[in-house]
């Protein structure tokens, strides 16, 4: 039946699509992981990011763009252009037994490669997948929402969801799992999974046939923890953030304010609590982490150049969208930091000799959290650990994570702003008129699928879930677009905006209201004002939670006995 409704879909393209039409673009999207708004230079960032910047400028800044608060919602969302529960991953990949939350895709989406595919594009996508719960599949048959399986061509990256940089778990090219020490193609003695992810995305773009539009698909995990980077790009950050959280912090929104990306009027930065991060023995431990933080997403940008001048070499520049956002807010996890137990570093220096037998080259690796190092070197995790090396295991912490989430509230996991907030610069030369300009429109990324099967001239299948988001293009224009709401579920925690208003609850909190125009970061609650107002909205949210498959927390949690996850 599926086969039947490409079938279908292709002759309607095939008649759409002809040659009286203007081209249809390439479709570039690249996606970054555990960022905060504030984490590139063009939205305020101290982080050089002059590739995106120059993107930027050629281009268009979105100020009020929204991810889902987390990893894998974001990407079902992203593909499919539904909200996440209607695409089957509300939450993570574990299977709660409920309609939105069975942790893989299910067969009532269509991913943008299988959407554009009757169009003539091929799709390539490289990096994070993390979209099924079968990232150990026991045949092939489980393998059905692997890439391959939802319209791509071709793939490079890694099934599950957080990993080493420098031997990821469950590496996959196409369909056959691999390990980066034991590839031809790609030969791993100075491998970084940053950099793999930016060279096969530039070998797709140099071997795609020149007659046929393509759609690339570019998911890093940068700057996920763990903070792992090169040498040679954590040197450029030393002693970057000596002035601490508070300083790094004022100068990003002096910078932001500047540039238009937020305004006086509506936002403010509020005091930190002084018990927050790290200010004592452990502080030049703490400024390590976010060296080597800005290091890792420094690498990201120049794959992210090497990208665009594959482009640029191939002639495919003018004709090629590019779209850059973010997954969810800045981090507030504590993996490898053992702060709530007072712990210290387990084995805070490296050892002189390695303490353990090899790991073979080709033996696959499968742990998210590695145990060692191919050579023998033991994992070292803990306060005063000094991040980067690949025996190595920690993240940045909250005080970081509320200095990228500048200067809104909260963090990935959460649906205030600090959580949802992204990034989205736009580029393409031939589509966008008065390039350079800030576009202030609200938008989500359930507009990526419906952008590209607008540009792209695609019939949506009738039989599926209808996407959910407007197409950009016609801001591309210097047009409108209008849409009644945008809402959020994740956790428990849940939200709507409607124009400038937004209704936001914590995982079993009450609700709180918010006019974005005058308080983006959200200090002012008026829901004790106006009550009618939250009335309707909530009204308008559990609309949405009925239609979407969105369950209680507390039911969802029942069917596994399982609280908020709090990691990747």
């Amino acid at each position: 039946m599926r086969s039947l409704v490409w079938l279908l879909a292709a002759i309607v393209c095939g008649v759409a699509g002809g040659g009286e039409l203007p081209r249809r673009p390439n479709i570039v999207v690249i996606l970054s992981d555990d960022m905060g708004f504030s984490d590139i230079g063009c939205y305020g960032s101290e982080i050089e990011t002059p590739q995106l910047d120059r993107l930027a400028a050629g281009g268009l800044r979105f100020t009020q763009c929204y991810n889902t608060a987390r990893c894998c919602p974001t990407r079902a969302s992203l593909l499919t252009g539904l909200y996440p529960h209607q695409a089957g991953i509300g939450h993570m990949m574990d299977d709660r037994g409920l309609p939105g939350y069975r942790g893989d895709l299910n067969e009532r989406c269509v991913t943008i490669a299988e959407a554009l595919r009757p169009a003539g594009y091929t799709s390539y996508a490289v990096g994070k997948w993390h979209v099924t719960k079968a990232v150990r599949p026991k045949d092939e048959a489980a393998k059905r929402n692997w890439p391959l399986q939802r319209g791509f061509s071709r793939f490079y990256g890694t099934i599950t969801g957080a990993g080493s940089f420098f031997d990821p778990s469950t590496l996959v090219r196409d369909n056959r799992f691999i390990s980066p020490f034991a590839d031809p193609e790609y030969p791993g003695e100075d491998y970084y999974y940053t950099d793999a992810i930016s060279d096969h995305a530039v070998r797709f773009i140099r071997e795609h046939d020149r007659d046929t539009p393509f759609f690339l698909y570019v998911a890093y995990t940068a700057a996920h923890w763990p903070m792992h980077a090169r040498d040679r790009d954590i040197a450029k950050y030393a002693g970057r953030y000596a002035a601490g959280y508070d300083a790094v912090r004022e100068a990003r929104h002096a910078k932001m304010l500047a540039a238009g990306v937020v305004t006086a009027a509506n936002t403010t930065l509020w005091p930190l609590p002084p018990d927050l991060g790290e200010r004592g023995e452990h502080a030049a431990w703490d400024q390590r982490n976010m060296e080597v933080f800005a290091a890792m997403v420094d690498c990201m940008d120049q794959g992210i150049g090497r990208i665009v001048r594959a482009l640029e070499d191939t002639g495919r520049i003018d004709d090629t969208l590019v779209c850059y956002l973010q997954d969810n807010g800045g981090c507030a996890e504590g993996v490898g930091r053992d702060r709530r137990t007072g712990r210290e570093a387990v084995a805070p220096q490296r050892a002189a000799a390695p303490e353990l037998p090899p790991v073979a080259p080709d033996v696959l690796q499968t742990d998210s959290t590695p145990k060692q190092t191919r050579d023998g070197f033991p994992l070292r995790q803990g306060r005063g650990v000094m991040v980067g090396a690949g025996d190595t295991y920690g993240a940045y912490g909250e005080a970081w994570s509320t200095v990228s989430n500048t200067p809104f509230r909260r963090h990935k996991h959460w649906v205030h702003e600090g959580g949802i907030s992204t990034p989205l610069v736009v580029h393409w030369p031939r589509g966008i008129v008065h390039p350079g300009r800030l576009e202030h429109t609200p938008c989500h990324l359930i507009d990526i699928m419906a952008t590209a099967i607008d540009l792209g001239r695609v019939r949506y299948p009738a039989d599926m879930t209808p996407p959910e988001g407007r197409s950009l293009a016609p801001l591309f224009a210097g047009g409108v677009v209008e849409r009644d709401a945008l809402y959020w579920e994740h956790e428990g925690n849940k939200a709507v905006r409607e124009g400038d208003w937004k209704l936001v609850a914590v995982h079993d909190g009450p609700w709180e209201l918010y006019d974005l125009s005058q308080d983006r970061s959200e200090q002012h609650d008026l829901s004790g004002a106006q009550p009618d107002r939250v009335r309707r909205m909530e009204a308008m949210w559990d609309a949405y939670a009925s239609r979407t498959n969105v369950a209680p927390w507390a039911d969802v949690v029942a069917k596994r006995g399982a609280g908020p996850s709090r990691q990747r």
